[in-house]
């Protein structure tokens, strides 16, 4: 059986280490506050405050980021907005068959120079309906991809907890894994490790693990 309680292969005590588990789940708290939106009505906002300590310890990369999100949700409005002003204005202009006599319907001739707006308007909206639906491919590709290239991460994770961490010296050891020593490991290496023990260890080097100041 294992131990609850092990010794820093670096400074050789046991006062100031942490199951890295534990460490990464103690960083990471839901925090509630009271907050004003924009119509000055007060709302009940939860936020994840998360320690850099925590980040550099996490057993899977950050998920891809949604900034592109942004663009599809204003293409959808300004598609949603041309169109209904497509719509009702052409409605407005059109000519009412059912008033006898009526040449520009009921609303009268209308102004010269709407009659190019309006089919500017159709082609606004169909160009931002394309874009939103290119965002949403997108966001679908890179989810099943993020998705696609974790699905190892059992394995990560396996090993990731058998890691221990020392407050004292800023490093991690490995405990009962086979093959691997009780040799102290930075952050990163210990990131790289347990990465490439899921079969991502290349985003390693992109996603760089912070090492924060000591406690």
């Amino acid at each position: 059986m294992s131990r609850t309680r092990n010794t820093c292969p670096g400074c050789d005590r046991d006062d100031r280490v942490q199951a890295v588990p534990a460490v990464y789940l103690g960083g990471r708290d839901a925090v509630t506050s009271r907050e004003r939106n924009r119509d000055g009505d007060m709302r009940t906002v939860t936020r994840t405050v998360t320690t850099g300590l925590s980040d550099a310890l996490a057993p899977v990369p950050e998920a891809p980021s949604h900034g592109i999100g942004c663009l599809g949700l204003v293409a959808g409005f300004v598609c949603v907005g041309s169109f209904m002003g497509w719509i009702f204005v052409g409605g407005a202009l059109e000519d009412d068959d059912t008033a006898p006599g009526a040449e520009f319907g009921q609303f009268g001739p209308p102004p010269a120079h709407l009659g190019p707006d309006l089919g500017f308007l159709g082609w606004v909206s169909a160009l931002a309906l394309g874009v939103t639906v290119l965002v949403l491919l997108d966001l679908r590709r890179r989810r099943a991809a993020f998705t696609h290239l974790t699905r190892g991460r059992h394995r990560a994770e396996e090993l990731w907890s058998h890691g221990w961490y020392c407050h004292r010296c800023g490093t991690v050891h490995f405990e009962d894994v086979p093959g691997e020593d009780r040799t102290p490991l930075t952050l990163q290496r210990f990131r790289e490790k347990v990465w490439e023990h899921g079969g991502y260890g290349d985003l390693a080097a992109e996603q760089r693990a912070v090492n924060p100041t000591r406690s």
